[in-house]
């Protein structure tokens, strides 16, 4: 056996043994009750309380009444008190916990008045889910319109707000050594995404954020974890129809929730975890080719036409899609 040969077997056996490798860690994504199993009181013994933003829909409102299934008191912020109203009735009529309502806009300086009213709480978790598309129609970063003001609300809505509230309940956590801190952060962040810019890049941040967050506060007890939805049906989403892709915003939550051992990133649900994989598997010359974007455009546009939602703005208080 010459020295070629013998290069080309080890390096076929390196293949073998990473793509084996990355076999396995997918297989367990499978599986996230045998592999990241959780205790039965896990929630409560976080904490008495969890806090929820843009808790008055979607995936919000349904992580509200997971965690309030699950034995927590529940924390519930948006800026539509009819809306929060309702969705606290709704956790006290079907669990009987109790229930705080915080009307407010996360994209204003709020943060010294929501510290004041969350002082004294025993807080173990904390989601941080409000976010803001600016559009839901795909366009170019010049084409947005009201760019100025575009700019900065989406850097208040889905930057600034997440790390105002980790500052704000992460300090507790550490005191404590225990407490759970979910960021929502969206499936098209896995890759620079085109006609999305502005989000997907705000969501980059949310990402990168929560793991040096955990990478600083793992040893203290404290789980941070970003999830990371593709399709769910939401008011973001237009309202899809749920399939395998799709899900509902309670099917999506009940699934993450299993994943909250898996470590610092998950996609949340094995049918995303896929769609995660396949978005970066493909080649970027035919993902960012122009008649890919265009269909994309076109899609997108006639689907909004069918359902006659509003496509100049969209809120994940009021639903929110990965």
């Amino acid at each position: 056996m010459d020295l070629m040969e013998l290069f080309f077997i080890t390096l076929g056996f390196a293949v073998i043994v990473c793509y084996g490798v990355r076999l396995l860690l997918f297989s367990k994504m499978l599986f996230p009750k045998i592999w990241f199993p959780l205790p039965k009181y896990f929630f409560t013994s976080m904490g008495a309380w969890a806090v929820v933003t843009g808790a008055s829909e979607g995936i919000g409102r349904a992580y509200a009444l997971a965690l309030a299934e699950q034995g927590m008191n529940v924390v519930i912020m948006s800026r539509t008190k009819a809306a929060l109203e309702d969705v606290a009735k709704e956790i006290v009529a079907t669990t009987g916990q109790r229930v705080k309502v915080i009307v407010t806009d996360l994209m204003e300086d709020v943060f010294s008045e929501i510290e004041d009213q969350l002082c004294g709480l025993n807080i173990g978790i904390l989601v941080n889910n409000v976010g803001m598309l600016p559009s839901v129609i795909p366009s170019k970063f010049l084409e947005c319109a009201e760019l100025d003001q575009t700019i900065t609300k989406v850097i208040n809505c889905n930057v600034k707000s997440m790390a105002k509230m980790c500052k704000i309940i992460l300090p507790g956590m550490e005191n404590r050594g225990k407490g759970v801190i979910v960021n929502i952060s969206s499936g098209i962040a896995s890759i620079p995404f085109p006609l999305y810019t502005l989000y997907a890049a705000s969501k980059v941040f949310v990402e990168r954020f929560s793991q040096g967050l955990q990478a600083e506060y793992r040893d203290k007890g404290i789980i941070i974890q970003t999830v990371a939805p593709f399709g769910v049906s939401t008011r973001m989403a237009d309202y899809q129809k749920t399939n395998t892709v799709t899900l509902s915003p309670e099917d999506f939550v009940k699934s993450s929730l299993q994943y909250l051992r898996a470590g610092d990133k998950t996609h949340g649900s094995v049918c995303h975890i896929f769609l995660g994989w396949l978005l970066q598997s493909i080649p970027a010359k035919i993902l960012y080719a122009e008649c890919v974007l265009h269909g994309l455009q076109d899609y997108v546009k006639k689907r909004a036409q069918k359902t006659s939602v509003s496509v100049s703005s969209a809120s994940s208080e009021q639903g929110r899609n990965g």
